[in-house]
C-alpha cells in the first residue's frame, strides 16, 4: 500500500488562479491531494462550475472521493478601492472609514465595504491589514463614516480585510452575497458548506435549516476565528456540538484574540472534535513560506507536526495552493511530512473515550478498535449509508486503516475528510464489507502482515433499523 493510501491525516487545498487549470487539479489529486476549498470571497459562479468539473473529473480518473468545500465569505469587513492601489499611513493620522464613499481620492477618508458606524463603540480597536495598521475608533462621524487614529507607520491597499475583536456582530453573520450564494450552491456538487466568523451554536443551526429549505445535503464547517466563538470551554464545546466540521481559522482568529491564544484554541477545538466524533480542519500559513519557496521552514513542518499528534482529521492549504509558485511541491512536502509523523509518534490520547451523537456508535468502534489492535488486524471496515459509523471509527484514531464501503457517494465524498478513511461506492449488500476486503486484497491494497498467509479485517456494521454488529474475517 502506498504512503496516500495510509495517510491519515487529510489533506485539504484552496483552488485558486496558480491551480486553477483542469492539468493541474490532475496533478494535484494524482499527488495525493484529498479535498478542494473554493473561496467564494472570490471568483465568478462560471468559475466555479469549471472547477467542480475538473476536481471531479480528475477524481474519477484516479477512482479517489474527493470532497469539495463551498466556502462562503460571511461578514468579512474589507476596505474599497484604493486610489493607485496604494495608501501610506503614518503614526497619528485620522482616518475616516466611510460607508457612503464609493470613490477614493488619495486622502485619508477610505472606502469600507460594510456600515460599521451602526456597529462599532467609542475605544474599540480596529485592526487593518491583518493588523499591520492598528488604530481604536475615536469617533462616530455620521451614520455612516467612523474616525481613527493610526498608532503605527505602514501602509494599505485596496480590499484589505478589517479585523475588530471587541465589536459585537452577533445577528449579522450572513450577508446578501451568502444566500446568493447558497442559492447557487444549493443544486451544485458540495459536499461541505463553510460559516465564516461564528459566534455561537445557533449560527449554525440557522445555516442547517437554510440548507434543509434548499435541499442540500451538504454537511458544516463552522470556521472558528471571533473572540466570542471562543470565550469559554463551554461555549466552544456547544458550536463543536453543532456542527459537523471544526475549522481552527488561525489567521483572523490571531488578531481577533491574540495570537498567543490559538495555540492553545487549536488544542482545546482538537480534544472537543475527537470527543464528539466529529472532524477538525487545521488552517492558515501550515506551509505559507511555500507561496515562494520550494521548501518550507522548519517551523511550518514542526506546526504541521504538532496537529498530527494532536490527531487533527486534515490540514488545510490556502495562499500556498490558490496562489503560491509551488503548489504542487506543496501538496508533496506536506504529505510527506504527515506521513513521517504518523510512523514514528502517536496521536496523544484523549482523558475520556470519544461520546458521539449516537451512544450505540461509540461503544461499537471503541470495541472494534481494541479488537483490531489486540488482534494486530490489517485493516478495519466500515459498512455505513449515512457515514456515521465510519465517523465514530475515525474519532478513534486506530492506526490501521479504515475502508468505508456505502452505497451513497455523497457520502463516500463527505468521508474523504475524515481521519484515517478511504471511502468506496457500491451496491448495497449485506456483505458488502466483506466483499470489499475480498476486492482490496486481490488489488494488491490490502497486504497480509509479516509472517501471515491470510489478511485479517475487523468489519463493522451500522444501520439505524438494525442492531450494529462486529465480524473478525480472515481472507
Amino acid at each position: 500500500m502506498s504512503k496516500e493510501q495510509f495517510r491519515r491525516t487529510k489533506i485539504l487545498a484552496t483552488i485558486g488562479p496558480a491551480t486553477d487549470s483542469a492539468e493541474m487539479l490532475d496533478r494535484l489529486i494524482g499527488a495525493g491531494l484529498d479535498n478542494c476549498r473554493l473561496n467564494f470571497s472570490h471568483g465568478t459562479y462560471e468559475k466555479m462550475d469549471e472547477f467542480i468539473a475538473n476536481i471531479r473529473k480528475a477524481a474519477d480518473k484516479y477512482g479517489r472521493h474527493v470532497a469539495i468545500v463551498q466556502d462562503l465569505q460571511g461578514p468579512k469587513i474589507r476596505l474599497g478601492d484604493i486610489k493607485d492601489n496604494y495608501l501610506e499611513i503614518n503614526e497619528g493620522d485620522d482616518l475616516i472609514l466611510d460607508y457612503a464613499v464609493k470613490e477614493h481620492d488619495g486622502g485619508l477618508t477610505i472606502p469600507v465595504q460594510y456600515n460599521l458606524a451602526e456597529k462599532v463603540k467609542v475605544g474599540e480597536p480596529v485592526y487593518i491589514f491583518d493588523g499591520k495598521i492598528r488604530t481604536h475608533v475615536q469617533e462616530i462621524v455620521s451614520d455612516t463614516a467612523i474616525r481613527l487614529t493610526a498608532e503605527n507607520k505602514g501602509f494599505v491597499n485596496s480590499h484589505k480585510g478589517i479585523n475588530l475583536p471587541d465589536t459585537d456582530f452577533s445577528g449579522d453573520i450572513f450577508t446578501e452575497k451568502d444566500i446568493r450564494d447558497l442559492d447557487w450552491g444549493a443544486n451544485k456538487d458540495f459536499d461541505y458548506v463553510a460559516i465564516s466568523f461564528v459566534q455561537c451554536a445557533n449560527d449554525l443551526h440557522t445555516l442547517r435549516k437554510m440548507l434543509e429549505e434548499r435541499g442540500s445535503k451538504a454537511k458544516i464547517i463552522a470556521k472558528i476565528e471571533t473572540k466570542g466563538a471562543v470565550a469559554n470551554d463551554e461555549h466552544m464545546e456547544e458550536i463543536v456540538k453543532a456542527t459537523d466540521v471544526i475549522m481552527v481559522a488561525r489567521g483572523d482568529m490571531a488578531y481577533e484574540v491574540g495570537a498567543e491564544i490559538v495555540p492553545v484554541v487549536q488544542r482545546k477545538l482538537l480534544q472537543l472534535c475527537r470527543k464528539h466524533a466529529k472532524i477538525c480542519i487545521v488552517a492558515t500559513q501550515t506551509m505559507a513560506s511555500m507561496v515562494d519557496s520550494p521548501v518550507p521552514t522548519r517551523a511550518e513542518v514542526s506546526d504541521v507536526a504538532n496537529a498530527v499528534i494532536q490527531g487533527a482529521d486534515v490540514v488545510m492549504l490556502s495562499e500556498e495552493t490558490a496562489m503560491g509558485k509551488y503548489p504542487l511541491e506543496t501538496i508533496k512536502e506536506l504529505s510527506n511530512v504527515i506521513s513521517y509523523v504518523q510512523d514514528h509518534v502517536d496521536v496523544t490520547e484523549l482523558p475520556q473515550l470519544p461520546q458521539g451523537d449516537n451512544p450505540d456508535y461509540d461503544a461499537l468502534s471503541n470495541a472494534a478498535a481494541r479488537l483490531a489492535e489486540r488482534l494486530d488486524a490489517d485493516a478495519i471496515i466500515c459498512q455505513t449509508a449515512s457515514g456515521a459509523t465510519a465517523r465514530a471509527m475515525s474519532a478513534q484514531r486506530p492506526k490501521m486503516p479504515i475502508y468505508t464501503v456505502t452505497p451513497e457517494a455523497r457520502v463516500a465524498n463527505q468521508l474523504s475528510l475524515v481521519y484515517g478513511n478511504r471511502a468506496y461506492v457500491r451496491e448495497y449488500t449485506p456483505e458488502f464489507g466483506l466483499e470489499l476486503a475480498k476486492e482490496l486484497k486481490d488489488a494488491g491494497i490490502l497486504t497480509p502482515r509479516e509472517g501471515r498467509d491470510h489478511v485479517e479485517v475487523v468489519i463493522v456494521s451500522g444501520d439505524k433499523n438494525t442492531t450494529d454488529t462486529i465480524k473478525l474475517r480472515k481472507i
